[in-house]
C-alpha cells in the first residue's frame, strides 16, 4: 500500500489516527503507530508539561513514526512547539490557525508539517505556506468544523483538482470501503478520529464510548457557528443550547453558557448530560469498542476486499 503517504511519514498504511482532545493520549497513539499507521498525540487539550510527559510515555511505548496535533489557537503554543522540538518528535500536525506561523519555523528543524483544513481556499493558502501536505476535512467531522459545510465527498475532489502536494481525506471515514473512496476520489491517505475514540486505548471516559457506540444518524449537531462551529451528540447540554437560540443571543450569551471545560467534562470526565460530546456522522456506524490494532486490521482488509470487488468489475 505503499504511496505518497506512507513514504512522507515511514508508516505501512496510507492511514493517521486523528489527535483529538481528551482522547488522543499516548496510549491511542503509541497503538496507532505500533499497528502500522501514524499516531497523533492531541495537544489542543494539555498543558505544556503534561504533553512532554505524554510524548516521552509514547517514545518508551513505540519505535514507530508518531506525531502531535497542535491546534495553533491556544496562547502557549510557543512552549507547546519548544517541547516538540526538545522531545524529537519527527511529525506535527496543524490546524486552528495560519500555517504561515510555524511551518518553516518547524521545518527548519527536520520536522514535518501537515495542516487541516476544510475548504479549497485553504488548503492553497497551506500549499503556499509550504506545509507537506494537507488534510482536507469534511463538514461530517466531530468536533470544530469549518463554516463553509462542505462534505467530504465534494470536498476532496475539489481539492485534489487544484492541489499539488499529497492529501488526506478526513471526515466521515471509518472503514476499509470509505478508504477506498476517499482515494478514488484523489486522496493520498485517510485521517480517521470517531473509530479511534470507540477504542480501547482511547483516553476518552468509557461512558462516552459508549454514548458513541450507541449513536444512529441524526444524533449529532454542528452548532455554535457564531463561536466556533462544533459538532457533538444531542443531549442536556445541546438542548439547552436550542432553548437559547430561540432568544436570538449575543455571542457572549452563548459563550456565558458555553462556560469552561465543558468539553472535558463531556469526553474526559463523562458527564453526560452537561458535557460537551464531540463526535463524528459516522458514530452511527460505529457498533462496538475494539482494540486500535483490530480497527486497523479490519479497515486495511476491507480496503483491499473493496479494492478486489472493484477491480473484477
Amino acid at each position: 500500500m505503499a504511496n505518497r503517504i506512507t513514504s512522507l511519514f515511514n508508516i505501512k498504511y496510507p492511514i493517521i489516527q486523528a489527535g483529538m482532545i481528551w482522547n488522543s493520549g499516548w496510549k491511542l497513539a503509541s497503538a496507532a503507530s505500533n499497528s502500522g499507521i501514524l499516531g497523533l498525540i492531541g495537544a489542543g487539550s494539555m498543558y505544556p508539561d503534561v504533553l512532554r510527559e505524554h510524548i516521552q510515555k509514547c517514545k518508551a511505548a513505540t519505535d514507530q513514526p508518531f506525531g502531535v496535533n497542535v491546534p495553533m489557537l491556544y496562547p502557549n503554543v510557543q512552549e507547546i512547539m519548544d517541547i516538540i522540538v526538545e522531545e524529537g518528535v519527527k511529525v506535527v500536525f496543524t490546524s486552528a490557525g495560519n500555517p504561515k506561523t510555524w511551518t518553516k519555523w518547524l521545518q527548519d528543524k527536520g520536522i514535518t508539517v501537515v495542516h487541516v483544513v476544510s475548504s479549497v481556499k485553504f488548503a492553497l493558502k497551506a500549499q503556499a505556506a509550504g506545509v507537506d501536505a494537507i488534510v482536507a476535512e469534511g463538514f461530517e467531522a466531530g468536533g470544530h468544523n469549518g463554516r463553509d459545510e462542505t462534505t467530504t465527498l465534494t470536498l476532496i475532489p475539489m481539492v485534489k483538482e487544484q492541489l499539488e502536494i499529497p492529501l488526506i481525506a478526513a471526515g466521515g471515514i471509518a472503514t476499509g470501503k470509505a478508504m477506498l473512496a476517499c482515494m478514488i476520489l484523489g486522496a493520498d491517505g485517510v485521517q480517521v478520529g470517531s473509530r479511534f475514540v470507540a477504542s480501547e486505548e482511547s483516553s476518552a471516559h468509557q461512558a462516552f464510548k459508549q454514548v458513541v457506540v450507541d449513536a444512529k444518524e441524526g444524533d449529532t449537531q454542528l452548532t455554535l457557528k457564531e463561536l466556533a462551529p462544533v459538532r457533538l451528540v444531542k443531549n442536556k447540554f445541546y438542548n439547552d443550547l436550542l432553548e437559547l437560540y430561540k432568544t436570538s443571543p449575543t455571542p457572549e450569551q452563548l459563550k456565558e453558557l458555553l462556560g469552561r471545560a465543558r468539553a472535558k467534562r463531556g469526553m474526559f470526565e463523562g458527564d453526560l448530560d452537561d458535557g460537551e460530546l464531540e463526535i463524528g456522522q459516522i458514530a452511527g456506524l460505529i457498533h462496538d469498542v475494539k482494540p486500535v490494532a483490530e480497527i486497523v486490521a479490519d479497515m486495511v482488509r476491507e480496503f483491499e476486499e473493496a479494492k478486489n470487488t472493484i477491480s473484477s468489475l
